[in-house]
């Protein structure tokens, strides 16, 4: 006998689903991340680490295979309390979560608190005070620790690390047109950010590259700060799909002696989707030769369906290509974030090179000239990331997805083989997915691996063979599991082709009755860049678009997360299943997957089916619901990029093509796209919201699809989140809405009034 869930009020436990959050959900779980950073010899390395005691910091020398405690907490926090006579620090809640080695390693500084920089002796347990910071990201220290390059006025300069006076390297930089700097968004100039300029210095700290973006006649976009009795203005310049000016780089070498100034002697090239873009620590587009004579960067066009490698002479800025890719789609030299997985070997003799050009994503091995010498990987499986290459033993190591079968194929595993691609080798045996990190020594590797039912390990590894030479970590969730917390359960079914295998996770709440029907609501996120569904065991901070799933579920809900086709870490044609037709969104697929865990479950309601999501989630919930409007009931959008001819070129050409206008009609290729153009087809409920400060989503596409739904005489619900940038999911008030407007359009319940979510001060949120 199936009965459906009665509305009454004590199944809608919002202080139950309150304690699912992230930041409740984190202190109950220990020994769950050791991430390791990586000190000057290469080899050794220390972590933080939560414990039952608060974070811990602790060294491991694998050379000497010694692992232990860095400092002692209880000592430290009163060195702390005694240098500091305004506050009093506790052992469990040390407020830093990296330092600098000074003194020979004998001594820490870090940060804690506002300009108060702590200098720690970590033997005798002393500490002092000053005013100031560590050094800044705006500061990129050479090679030799001897300087440090920045950027001032538009302008590169270097001046001695340890202090002094500053030498300015360059003269013509100018506003919208600086070296190593792009103008402030509105978001960085309201949060003080500070950015890592765009630049390099040489292995022998000798030269620097640095970028030029050229943003001068790039149109600009509006936004407006109303929390002030005058309202503020910000503009920032933004390009759209078809305009005509995109900001454009150069690259330019320094030498820090003579202050010569040798522009490389290519193209300016767009900055395109991640292919031309910084990490938080490097510029990873370029390399130095290790002689510090050559540079080599990869030139895109616009769109991007070419990529060339390129070697310039650091001396006279000449150039010439080593190695070309084009697709018909887009090109990529990675699939996901983080260096494009190519490489220069071997005094130049050999190029690691990553292609999807025979439909899946390997490794290829070139000369200096263009000409293949051979197919590294093969097979219907993904390489993920390039992670070393150790030249005098001729092996290259790189992770690697959907090779094991059985497995889940968006588990990574690292894997070593020769330049020949003859010898591989599977060096993580563990039936999980690998985050793995090799030593800068290219001697260890650490390797954390988790599956979203599977609590994270972390060991160190030997590259030789991947045997683990000790065990650091092993996570403990007792603590969780004494909750009424539910672990996720992992499902496969058929995508709309009926023969693709598409993967999810499932999330119940921890009362939860099979003989009872429950609403349905998919957390989506389309990429086609990135995932949404979890790989691994993350329950306490999550992979930013997870959204809170625990919680929701909590309430008395079924959530799932789907991998549809057109996202990535597949085979390229999977990848490519919509590339044009971005209105597609992957919806198809699941609808398709939520029919076939309805006929799978009966505790599951497809009468009642809900859908939400932020940013390409916002678009694509949307999307939902108003292309789907007799199978998607309950829709909550935020942030949402609803037409992507207003969003960044960068992004919606890569995936939408290049905006194309036929004169005869006035129709665009981006018409198949537009939320606002589908808005007579509302029947449900539908709440949009936006932040009015968000520079990357502007919120005027939200304001398109308001001004389509009042013209059509629909009824909808919308909130502006005032002074809110792109990254809201996580604020109280916006959780505590979404629950509401579920629980009143698919429960059928009236929600508790005013109820307040508690968020603490430190609590961690995950990168949008």
């Amino acid at each position: 006998l199936v009965m459906s869930v009665p509305p009454l009020s004590a199944q809608v436990d919002y202080r139950r689903a309150e304690q699912m959050l992230s930041w409740n959900l984190a202190p109950l779980i220990t020994g769950d991340v050791a991430d390791p950073e990586w000190m000057k010899d290469g080899n050794r390395f220390w972590y933080r680490v939560p414990t039952s005691n608060g974070p811990q910091f602790i060294l491991v020398d694998p050379v000497r295979d010694t692992e232990r405690p860095l400092f002692d907490n209880v000592k430290l926090a009163a060195a702390m309390s005694l240098a500091d006579n305004e506050k009093h620090y506790e052992p469990s809640k040390l407020p830093f979560r990296t330092f600098e080695f000074v003194d020979g390693e004998q001594g820490i500084e870090f940060e804690a608190g506002d300009e108060k920089l702590f200098r720690c002796d970590i033997t005798a347990y002393h500490c002092s005070i000053r005013k100031g910071e560590l050094r800044p990201p705006t500061h990129v220290l050479s090679p030799d620790g001897d300087r440090e390059a920045f950027i001032d006025e538009y302008n590169l300069h270097v001046r001695p690390a340890s202090g002094g006076e500053a030498i300015q390297l360059t003269t013509d930089g100018v506003r919208y047109w600086a070296y190593g700097v792009t103008d402030p968004t509105p978001s960085q100039i309201i949060k003080k950010t500070k950015v890592r300029p765009v630049l390099e210095w040489s292995p022998d700290s000798r030269k620097i590259v640095v970028q030029r973006m050229d943003e001068r006649n790039v149109e600009h976009m509006h936004l407006y700060s109303s929390t002030h009795q005058r309202p503020m203005h910000y503009s920032y310049p933004y390009a759209l799909p078809g305009d005509a000016n995109v900001p454009r780089f150069d690259i330019h070498i320094i030498d820090v002696g003579s202050k010569a100034n040798i522009k490389v002697q290519s193209d300016p090239q767009p900055s395109v989707s991640s292919l031309s873009g910084v990490r938080e620590d490097q510029w990873v587009t370029v390399k130095w030769s290790k002689s510090s004579d050559k540079l080599y960067f990869t030139h895109i066009n616009r769109g991007p369906k070419r990529v060339r490698l390129m070697e310039a002479d650091a001396s006279t800025g000449t150039v010439r290509r080593l190695v070309e890719e084009s697709s018909a789609t887009y090109v990529e030299l990675m699939l996901s974030r983080g260096p494009p997985n190519w490489t220069v070997a071997n005094n130049g003799d050999d190029v690691i090179w990553f292609s999807e050009r025979d439909g899946w994503a390997h490794l290829y091995r070139y000369d200096a000239k263009d000409n293949l010498k051979n197919q590294i990987t093969s097979g219907a499986s993904t390489v993920g990331s390039l992670l070393h290459v150790d030249e005098a033993a001729g092996q290259i190591y790189f992770t690697a997805r959907g090779r094991e079968p059985g497995r889940d194929p968006y588990w990574a595993h690292l894997y070593s083989t020769d330049l020949e691609g003859s010898h591989l080798q599977l060096l993580t045996q563990e039936e999980a997915n690998h985050n793995v990190a090799f030593s800068p020594s290219g001697n260890y590797v650490v390797d954390t691996y988790s599956s979203v039912d599977k609590p994270p390990v972390t060991v160190l590894r030997s590259p030789v063979d991947g045997k683990v030479i000790r065990k650091l970590e092993e996570a403990d969730i007792s603590g969780l599991l004494a909750t009424s917390w539910r672990m996720p359960e992992p499902f496969t079914v058929k995508a709309r082709d009926g023969i693709t295998d598409l993967y999810g996770v499932m999330y119940k709440p921890s009362d939860f009755d099979p003989a009872k029907k429950y609403p349905i609501i998919d957390n989506i996120y389309p990429g086609p860049q990135t995932i949404v569904r979890q790989r691994n065991f993350s329950p306490s901070n999550g992979e930013a678009r997870a959204r809170q799933v625990h919680a929701l579920a909590e309430l008395g809900f079924i959530v799932v997360h789907i991998e549809a086709m057109g996202t990535n870490f597949r085979s390229k044609a999977f990848h490519d299943t919509w590339y044009g037709n971005m209105g597609d969104n992957g919806i198809p697929d699941h609808i398709t997957a939520l029919k076939q865990l309805g006929a799978r479950h009966s505790f599951i309601d497809l009468d009642r089916v809900g859908i939400y999501g932020h940013s390409g989630g916002g678009f694509a919930s949307t999307d939902a619901i108003l292309r789907y409007p007799d199978f998607f009931k309950v829709a909550v959008s935020s942030a949402g990029n609803h037409d992507n001819r207003s969003y960044r070129n960068t992004w919606a050409e890569k995936y939408q093509g290049l905006l194309e206008k036929d004169e005869a009609t006035g129709k665009d290729n981006y018409e198949n796209q537009v939320n606002y153009l589908l808005a007579e087809n509302l029947k449900g409920k539908l709440l949009l919201v936006h932040g009015d400060m968000d520079d990357n989503v502007h919120p005027a596409m939200t304001l398109q699809v308001i001004d389509a739904l009042i013209k059509a005489n629909k009824k909808f619900d919308f909130l502006i989140m005032p002074d809110r940038a792109h990254s809201f999911t996580q604020d109280p008030y916006f959780i505590r809405l979404l629950w509401d407007y579920f629980v009143e359009h698919l429960l059928h319940v009236e929600p508790p009034a005013d109820y307040e979510i508690k968020k603490p001060e430190d609590a961690f949120t995950p990168p949008q």
